[in-house]
This record gives C-alpha cells, sequence and structure tokens, in this order.
C-alpha cells in the first residue's frame, strides 16, 4: 500500500530524516516511535505530501507521490492532526461532511445521495449522531477528537495518518479512538500510520513500530522486538522495565524513578510479626513485591500487610474469598495491599526465625497442619478438602529477579517435601509419604532493596537459605502441632 524507499529531508538546510526505508500493507495499524526531535511529525508530513524528498521516493499503491495530483491523493490519504484549540464555528455534521470535498463532483461540487449515505454511516460508527447540530466549540477534546476522526473516515482513504491522535485524552477516549482505528483496519482494510508517545498504547493497538533515533531508522519490528530494555533505555536515555500485559501478549514499559537512600533502609525481620490465637500479622513499612497463593492478593503484586488467620477445623465456607475479605476489613486492612491466608492451625504453634547471610537476609515465618497430608502423585480425585494447611512465608530482604521468584517457591516446596518425608507423614488414604497438605498456601516477598539476587536455586546462597529455612521451620512447625 505504502512503500517509503530510502527517504531523506525535511526542512531547508535542514535534513531532519536520513536514509528511512519501510512499507506498510492493506489494513496494517503502523506506528512511530521517537524521541522529541526524532523526526516523528517531518516524516509524517512528507508522507502526506507536504514536504518533499531531497533523496528517495514515496509510493502509493505503487505510484510515486510526486506523479499523484492533489485531488487524487486526497482521496487516498487523510490526516487526523493533534486537537488544536483553534477550530472553525460549525456544526458537527458541517464539519464532517468536509471529508467528502475530495470526492465531490461537477463544477458546482454536488453534494450526493451517496455522499449523505456514507456521512451518515460514519457519524454512527463514530458515535457522533447526538452532536450533529452543534457546535464543535460546544463539545470535549475527546469528543472533538472524534469527530475529526470521523470527517477523516468520510474522506474514505486507504491510508489514515495520524500524529498522536490520543494527545490530552482521558483514558477512556483514548481507548476509544484507537478501537475504533483497529476495528476499522480489521474490517475495511483502512491502513493506519500513528504518531505515538505513549510506548504502552502504541504496543497494544499497532502491528509493528517504527522507531526513530535523530531522524534514522533505530529498529522496524513488531511491538515485542522494539520494546526492550536495552533500546528503550538506548534510544530516550532513561531506565525502563519491560513487563507483559496481564491479559494480551503485548510488552508494556514502565518508568523507573530514582529512589534515595532513605528509601532504602527497610528490613523485614521477626519484630514485626503479630501473633494472637484469631491471627498472625506482619505490617511491612513498606511496600514489597509479592508472589503467593493466598485467599486473597494472589499472584503477583506489592503489598505491605500478611495476615494468617485461624480458622476451626469444621470450616466449611462456600465463599472463602469474600469471607477473608470481610475478616481483612473487619480489622482496618486494605485489600489491595494484604495477602491473606487461612489456616486450622493452633497459632502459638507457629514457627519463625530470622536468617542472615552476607548479600541478603530472610524472615521465614511457617504453619503447618497435617491432617489433611497428601501424597500429590496419588491424590485420587474428588478428595474432600479439609482445614489443615500448611502455611509458608517467606520474607527476603533482597532485590529478586523474575526468575528467582519462581525458584523460590520450587526449593521451599522441595525442602516442605523433604520435612514430610523425614517425620514420616503419610497421607491416609494412600498410606504413603505426603508431600504436602491439598490446602498448601505459600509467599514470597521481597523487598527489592539491595544488590540483585538473580537466581533462588539450590547452588546459590539465597536458595540454600531458602532451603535450610523451610525445612527446619516446617519441621519445628509440625511437631509442636503434633505435640499439643
Amino acid at each position: 500500500m505504502l512503500t517509503v524507499h530510502n527517504v531523506s529531508g525535511g526542512y531547508i538546510n535542514h535534513p531532519v530524516i536520513k536514509d528511512v526505508d519501510f512499507s506498510v500493507k492493506k489494513g496494517e495499524f503502523f506506528g512511530i516511535l521517537g524521541p522529541n526531535g526524532s523526526g516523528k511529525t517531518t516524516l509524517l508530513k512528507m508522507i502526506s505530501g507536504l514536504l518533499p524528498c531531497t533523496k528517495g521516493s514515496i509510493e502509493i499503491a505503487g505510484k510515486e507521490i510526486t506523479q499523484v495530483s492533489r485531488k487524487e491523493l486526497a482521496q487516498t490519504i487523510a490526516v487526523l492532526p493533534q486537537i488544536s484549540g483553534q477550530t472553525f464555528p460549525y456544526t458537527v455534521r458541517e464539519t464532517v461532511a468536509l471529508g467528502r470535498y475530495a470526492h465531490l463532483r461537477g463544477l458546482f461540487q454536488t453534494w450526493r445521495t451517496s455522499d449523505e449515505e456514507i456521512l451518515q454511516t460514519i457519524m454512527k460508527q463514530t458515535n457522533i449522531e447526538q452532536f450533529a447540530e452543534q457546535s464543535l466549540h460546544e463539545l470535549s477534546g475527546g469528543e472533538q477528537q472524534r469527530v475529526f476522526l470521523a470527517q477523516a473516515l468520510t474522506q474514505q482513504p486507504a491510508i489514515l495518518l495520524l500524529d498522536e491522535p490520543t494527545n490530552h485524552l482521558d483514558l477512556a477516549h483514548q481507548k476509544g479512538l484507537l478501537d475504533l482505528l483497529k476495528k476499522a483496519t480489521n474490517e475495511q482494510d483502512l491502513t493506519v500510520i500513528s504518531i505515538f508517545h505513549d510506548l504502552n498504547l502504541a504496543s497494544l493497538y499497532c502491528d509493528r513500530l517504527l522507531l526513530l533515533n535523530y531522524g534514522e531508522t533505530k529498529t522496524l519490528e513488531t511491538p515485542d522486538q522494539v520494546l526492550k530494555e536495552s533500546i528503550i533505555e538506548e534510544v530516550y536515555q532513561t531506565e525502563v522495565k519491560n513487563h507483559p500485559h496481564p491479559e494480551i501478549a503485548k510488552p508494556q514499559m514502565h518508568l523507573l524513578p530514582n529512589t534515595t537512600q532513605a528509601e532504602r533502609k527497610n528490613a523485614i525481620d521477626a519484630s514485626l510479626l503479630e501473633i494472637n490465637p484469631e491471627q498472625i500479622v506482619l505490617k511491612s513499612p513498606i511496600p514489597l513485591r509479592t508472589l503467593s497463593s493466598g485467599v486473597s492478593g494472589a499472584g503477583i503484586g506489592w503489598h505491605d500487610c500478611f495476615v494468617n488467620r485461624y480458622v476451626d477445623k469444621n470450616y466449611n465456607c462456600s465463599s472463602p474469598v469474600r469471607d477473608m475479605q470481610q475478616h481483612l476489613l473487619n480489622h482496618g486492612c486494605n485489600l489491595s495491599k494484604t495477602v491473606g491466608m487461612m489456616t486450622a492451625v493452633n497459632l502459638e504453634h507457629v514457627s519463625y526465625r530470622f536468617w542472615e547471610d552476607t548479600d541478603f537476609s530472610l524472615l521465614v515465618v511457617v504453619t503447618a497442619g497435617i491432617g489433611n497430608a497428601t501424597d500429590s502423585t496419588r491424590a485420587p480425585e474428588g478428595r474432600e478438602t479439609l482445614p489443615g494447611t500448611i502455611n509458608t512465608w517467606i520474607f527476603v530482604n533482597g532485590k529478586l529477579t523474575e526468575e528467582a521468584y519462581i525458584q523460590s517457591i520450587m526449593t521451599a516446596t522441595e525442602s516442605k517435601a523433604q520435612a514430610l518425608r523425614e517425620l514420616d507423614i503419610k497421607d491416609k488414604e494412600t498410606n504413603t509419604i505426603a508431600t504436602g497438605t491439598s490446602t498448601d498456601s505459600i509467599l514470597i516477598a521481597a523487598t527489592q532493596q539491595g544488590e540483585t539476587l538473580p537466581y533462588a536455586g539450590t547452588a546459590t546462597a539465597l536458595g540454600q537459605a531458602i532451603g535450610r529455612s523451610v525445612y527446619t521451620e516446617t519441621k519445628n512447625a509440625i511437631i509442636r502441632a503434633q505435640e499439643q
């Protein structure tokens, strides 16, 4: 659909764009990224024909842009600029109708039935029918942007060029606008070429990204290939972290603010534990990055309150999550910042210890009931789940990688199983050595301060410390529970 052949150009005595080469196929959503001054808008103006090329050429459907008449170009390419405060006092309908100008025929530019049908269809698609007779000045920024999008789509272009279309729009209007554009590429084969400042929005909606740096192509690939930490840090000169979107396979970039020394003097130790017959609570002075299987606060997140709640051995709640959340609310906990677990173990039998090493330290807390001990390799389907539970908390004063979080869980699970094996804890139904209980839960929480701890397997100091501590505290907690 569009081919840019080794293009250079820009302004007089200032060649902003240098040897840029790419092509965009029909129905593609193509994003242009780059820091301020990298040439994004200049390149868009060259594609639209507003600025000439000093070198190379631009072709549309195999025809060089310089050989296309202005009217033919207007029928092929539409431009949606950034929102401007300067607009004419037209009604919404009149503004959208301007998009048909390039298609009007005859000396008097006659408005035809087909033009009206296209106008009404586009206004309905962009959800601006209700504003038809209102002045453009009466609309919000997001509503105005929808009107200008409707104007561009009424042109019925093959290619739509956009310069930061979501600038100054709130989240709902950003999503609404980009959803409309994505739908048009999928259903109408519209080719969209858009400049983005927001890397994450570009990642979510674009099929490919062109990253410019000083007017040159830094990289041209799919979002997962362009939005890499090393590339973005080099081009934008700032520290970022790449994390996948939680719902779709798209990368998302996160800025890292500078932290002060005062923010790095926090450690989690046993002095923060509050133990009573109803619950064990640890309140951290800072948010901890957590990976847990708690009833509440499960998954990956940042939390500063941790609760292990006692329930009676006959406890059988049909809605454990809602019940746990109500318990936390009754005790003044912020649900968004709290990890909550349940156990039928007498909380006086908890076992915990602070473990120190040269580059890190650990607080490990274990409650262990074995009434529902299970051999996971032979557990029959449909077995009744009874409260009991081995709950394991591991607090790391250190900075863990994602790999280290996963390895911490592996190491802790292996150590728990070894403790059960040595104590000869058996699955009552299979009479084989238990590997855990049917309702076990685990928490790994790290301060994310200090030196990075990349691994937590048993070949590392961190893994060995987790292995020894979980093994020791699990055995102690089970022995205490058996002696009651």
